[in-house]
């Protein structure tokens, strides 16, 4: 049964399928720069890819560096927000993230996770998605997709994205991490859904430790 496959076989299989069927993966964020990454990334909390993606092409255009955003008010940037999920938080969170980049770090977006988890409106999956993506951090971010996926294939049974984390990192070797992220979220946005699983299309389902239908 899959609920007593030994967790370095789970990984080993899930790691396998992912690497011969799936490869190398990349953000479905559209960015040019470590700016526009950690602006899309803070926009696309509890809110999809493709909308952010959708009103990023004018915010960018009206502030196409952190100095411009800086010099904005929360109420502008919400005109070009306003469509995402919780725009008036997250367009004071920009604003204020903006104006802690230009006084705390020279207008250079900072690389470490410690230094982008201080900045507003980035919280930890925040700074292991932008460490991951840009500088190959042997990090996962574990976001709402990631937490279910692991959960629903065995390989954690944290109960909070901090622990799950925990559990992938332990057991994920270090060069696979940064695509492990992707591998997982895009498993749970496409394949493994919140409400309705695509099961029988599915090709771990036999990994599969929560017995869905």
């Amino acid at each position: 049964m899959a609920d007593r496959i030994p967790i370095a076989e789970r990984y080993r299989q899930v790691i396998a399928y992912f690497r011969e069927n799936v490869g190398e993966q990349a953000s479905e964020l559209h960015f040019r720069n470590p700016y526009e990454l950690l602006v899309s990334v803070i926009l696309s909390a509890q809110c999809t890819d493709k909308r952010v993606n959708m009103v990023t092409p004018a915010l960018f255009e009206a502030y196409p560096i952190v100095d411009a955003l800086a010099l904005a008010t929360p109420e502008e940037v919400l005109k070009y927000i306003k469509s995402v999920s919780y725009p008036n938080n997250k367009a004071r969170n920009l604003v204020a993230m903006a104006r802690k980049v230009m006084r705390d770090y020279g207008g250079e977006i900072p690389t470490g996770i410690e230094e982008i988890m201080s900045l507003p409106g980035a919280g930890r999956k925040t700074a292991n998605v932008v460490t991951s993506i840009l500088y190959r951090q042997p990090v996962i971010a574990v976001d709402t997709h990631v937490f279910r996926v692991a959960r629903r294939l065995g390989l954690s049974k944290g109960k909070t994205p901090l622990a799950v984390e925990k559990d992938l990192e332990r057991h994920i070797p270090a060069a696979d991490r940064p695509v492990a992220h992707h591998w997982l979220l895009l498993h749970g946005r496409y394949i493994c859904t919140a409400r309705s699983p695509k099961c029988t299309a599915c090709p771990l389902r036999d990994c599969c430790a929560q017995n869905l239908p």
